[in-house]
């Protein structure tokens, strides 16, 4: 591996930890009502949009009402994106004569499921597709609004543990608006400017007819990219404007928009770690927690960029040693303005991050290099994770792991003062099995049907697998990220995936919802010398060792059909 490339991962998680500590503390500050710099500006525009939409502010919700109010939130949204993509023709559009594949009612279907549940598993090509009107009135919009949504249900899920002997965890639409109007919206605002800065296009010309230098006709496409970039990340959405996504020059065109738009997905769902131990009053815990998604990113980082530099042992080994003029490595599938140190950080920042963006083909990486981000989605968005999503999987999984250890030491686990009793575990237990569930079922029956296997146009046997594996664990994640190699916009996986997507979504969110609205009614025990240190390093293992346990558990043996088989035929092949 360069050193290049370890300069630029050091770059990237250094500014992560030095950003985690001040924006937690305006997280805090936002969801709790406190005074911010923004407010001269935003609390008259709050008061208007409470006024508009009828919204009582002073309102507070059971979990129960929050999860109501989330669920048809996100219906809601999808039923206006799915009425928008399939009424494109209709609307006004500066592209639309160059648009060529048409939005079938399953594809609009799968598209509208996937931008309200910050999915993005994109079965088109945007710029083929959508007309400029969809793509910011019906795409954009879902990234904030389901990016706000997501975010809303991690600060519930956060005062369940902040609060004591109550029976309300917050108010839903309160949380909504202050997530778009106080960290969305400024944030994108900034963010797009500086994007048109580096070249991003921001405009709604028609698509420019060019010829190349061979003679042959080009059509090169524009558009509001700019506005959709950033959002698209922030709001952990991930949807291309374009159909190979960051790797198109105008969605990102230096290695500077690369290293911001990867900080714009990661930096929030990190500084929620300080949210939650400022908001529980106990900080040493969320920076714990934190160190754990840090340690974890960190070697799935090496690991990937390590066997991305190193290639695959079939391959001629001329073909990928290193020399003066050539970084070497497997640079198949991969931009060279970007790398192999800039796409391997963005492969796993991506697949950490439940933001299906990517500047590079994962299907073109070597085996072990395409299992990082597999296994990443299988972690469950607990590596930074999503906008709230990512917070609230990593501590369940914490959950997890004091229930083991109480097991085995004969103790009633607690958590930041919380005990964890028997409903409490039974919704653990439902949150752990929900992921294999709607993963695995689902790939089952994509490899053993017609259906499922004509979707194999490219590759069979393992890798092919893994395309499929890849997929649902993908859909499941929230992510969108996809193995090229798989054609996916049949009516089959439109359909297959589109449940995995709101499985993903609603049934692990309404669990999250539920297992606040429990904790919240307790009072917060005080700390015991019975009581096991949750801020300690010795926590810090037993949740790392959790999540790598269970992910082992679960789902070694698909892993080991796919990657596995794929690593040791590749070696054997040398």
């Amino acid at each position: 591996m360069s050193i290049m490339s370890l300069l630029q991962y050091a770059l990237f998680l250094l500014v992560v930890v030095v950003l985690v500590r001040p924006l937690g503390g305006y997280l805090a500050a936002v969801f709790t009502g406190r005074r911010t710099w923004l407010d001269p500006l935003l609390r008259p525009v709050e008061r208007a949009t409470y006024r508009l939409t009828g919204v009582d502010p002073t309102h507070e919700m059971t979990w129960r009402e929050y999860a109501t109010a989330f669920v048809l939130f996100g219906l809601t949204g999808t039923l206006l994106l799915y009425t928008i993509l399939r009424l494109q023709a209709l609307l006004p559009g500066f592209n639309a004569d160059a648009l060529s594949t048409e939005m079938t009612p399953d594809l609009a279907m799968n598209t509208a499921i996937s931008f309200a549940t910050t999915t993005t598993w994109q079965a088109y090509a945007g710029e083929t597709t959508m007309h400029y009107v969809g793509q910011m009135v019906g795409l954009a919009a879902q990234n904030f609004l389901a990016g706000a949504a997501g975010l809303a249900v991690g600060l519930a899920f956060i005062r369940g543990f902040a609060r004591e002997e109550g029976a309300t965890v917050g108010n839903f639409w309160v949380d909504v608006v202050r997530g778009i109007w106080w960290v969305l919206l400024p944030a994108s605002l900034v963010g797009s400017l500086l994007l048109v800065w580096q070249g991003v296009p921001m405009n709604f010309h028609p698509y420019t007819a060019a010829t190349g230098l061979e003679g042959a006709p080009q059509l090169i496409a524009q558009g509001p990219v700019a506005g959709l970039e950033w959002i698209k990340n922030l709001g952990t959405n991930g949807g291309g404007f374009f159909n190979v996504n960051g790797a198109h020059p105008y969605e990102n065109p230096t290695p500077l928009t690369n290293l911001l738009e990867m900080l714009a997905i990661a930096v929030v769902p990190a500084a929620l770690t300080n949210t939650f131990g400022r908001l529980v009053g106990r900080p040493r815990d969320g920076w714990l927690l934190f160190a754990v998604m840090t340690v974890l990113f960190t070697i799935g980082l090496l690991v990937c960029g390590a066997a991305e530099q190193a290639g695959s042992p079939a391959t001629a080994a001329a073909l990928t040693a290193s020399t003066a003029t050539q970084a070497g490595g497997n640079m198949e599938g991969k931009e060279t303005r970007f790398g192999i140190g800039g796409s391997a950080l963005t492969a796993v920042t991506t697949s950490n991050g439940a933001t299906g963006s990517y500047n590079s083909m994962h299907d073109s990486y070597t085996a072990l290099g395409g299992l990082v981000p597999l296994v990443n989605m299988l972690f469950g968005e607990i590596l930074f994770g999503g906008l709230g999503t990512g917070l609230y999987s990593l501590i369940l999984v914490a959950l997890l792991g004091l229930f083991i250890t109480g097991l085995m030491v004969g103790r009633t686990p607690e958590y930041v003062g919380k005990r964890l009793g028997p409903p409490e575990v039974k919704l653990i237990v439902l949150y752990t099995l929900l992921g294999p569930l709607v993963v695995l079922v689902p790939t089952a029956v994509a490899v053993v049907t017609d259906w499922g296997l004509a979707g194999l146009t490219t590759n069979s046997g393992p890798h092919g697998f893994t395309e499929i594996l890849f997929a649902y664990a993908s859909s499941a994640a929230n992510n969108g990220q996809n193995f090229a190699g798989l054609s996916a916009n049949t009516p089959f996986y439109n359909l297959s995936t589109a449940v995995a997507m709101m499985g993903g979504r609603l049934g692990l969110g309404i669990t999250a919802l539920a297992l606040a609205g429990l904790l919240v009614r307790q009072p917060r025990r005080r700390v015991t010398l019975g009581t096991l240190p949750t801020d300690s390093v010795l926590f810090g293992t037993i949740l790392t060792g959790t999540a790598v346990l269970v992910v082992g558990l679960t789902y070694l043996p698909a892993l080991t059909l796919g990657p596995g088989i794929e690593a040791l035929l590749s070696g054997v092949a040398r």
